[in-house]
């Protein structure tokens, strides 16, 4: 089983959102760098725009008590 390194979300907001002037439906962070970003679901779609640029890919919820994790290379839950 591999595990991946911990690290420490950023900030619980969306820098793209943010300065593009959108709004975000839910927050996700990368679990390789800390990364914060806006969820598939939300307008601008930043989370996945950071997997193709990074090739980090799982994301987790930043919702408290929360264990749902991400991979984008295998497009599912794990």
């Amino acid at each position: 089983m591999h595990r991946l390194p911990a690290s420490e979300p950023g900030k619980r907001e969306c820098q793209a959102c943010l300065t593009a002037d959108r709004t975000w439906t839910r927050l996700v962070v990368c679990l390789t760098c800390g990364w914060v970003a806006c969820s598939d679901e939300s307008p601008g779609g930043h989370a996945k725009a950071h997997y193709e640029e990074t090739d980090h890919p799982v994301v987790g919820a930043l919702d408290p008590g929360s264990t749902w994790r991400w991979c984008y290379v295998h497009r599912r839950t794990v």
